[in-house]
C-alpha cells in the first residue's frame, strides 16, 4: 500500500498506530493488574493487541515506500531506524495479551475478584512484565512519532506569520 486518495498511507496509518499501541498498552496492564477488568474484557484485548501487532508492520511498509519518495536526510533515516524498533514492542504486546487471556480464561472467578488485590508471584511478575512492555512500547511510539515530525516539519512553516493580520 502507497497511496490512499492521493496521500501516502503512511501519513494516515500511523494514526491507528499512535491510538492502538497506547491503547493496548493500557488495557493490558489494568487486564494484568485486575483480573476481573481481564474476564470482562475477554477476547477483546488479545484481539485488540492482534490489531495493534498487524498496524505496525503495514506502517512500517508504508514508510519505506514514502522514504523512497522523499529527500534524504539523518531525519527520515533517523526516523525509519526509530520505527523499526516498534514491533517487538508490538509482538510482546501481543503475546502478554494472548497468555493472559489465556490465564484468566482458565482460571475460575472468585467472589470477590472485583476488587483488585495482590496475588501470587506469578500474577505480579505477569503485572510487572506488562507495565514494562507496555511502558516500553509507548515510550517508542513517542521517539518515533517526535522524530517523525521533526522529519516532516524541520523546515515546513516559518517561526512568524506571514499575513499582516492579527488572528489571535
Amino acid at each position: 500500500m502507497s497511496l490512499v486518495n492521493g496521500l501516502p498511507a503512511h501519513v494516515l496509518l500511523v494514526h491507528f498506530v499512535v491510538v492502538l499501541v497506547p491503547l493496548t498498552a493500557l488495557a493490558l496492564v489494568v487486564c494484568a493488574i485486575w483480573p476481573a477488568a481481564a474476564r470482562r474484557l475477554g477476547l477483546v484485548l488479545p484481539l485488540l493487541a492482534l490489531v495493534t501487532l498487524v498496524s505496525v508492520p503495514l506502517t512500517s511498509n508504508a514508510g519505506e515506500w514514502l522514504e523512497g519518495h522523499v529527500a534524504d536526510n539523518a531525519l527520515v533515516r533517523r526516523h525509519a531506524e526509530l520505527g523499526d524498533g516498534l514491533l517487538p514492542w508490538a509482538g510482546g504486546l501481543f503475546v502478554l495479551a494472548a497468555a493472559l487471556w489465556w490465564k484468566v480464561g482458565r482460571t475460575p472467578a472468585t467472589a470477590d475478584s472485583d476488587t483488585p488485590r495482590p496475588g501470587t508471584p506469578m500474577r505480579i511478575a505477569a503485572a510487572v512484565l506488562s507495565l514494562a512492555v507496555a511502558a516500553g512500547a509507548v515510550v517508542d511510539v513517542y521517539r518515533i512519532g517526535d522524530s517523525g515530525a521533526k522529519a516532516a516539519w524541520h523546515d515546513g512553516y516559518a517561526k512568524t506569520a506571514s499575513h499582516g493580520g492579527d488572528e489571535g
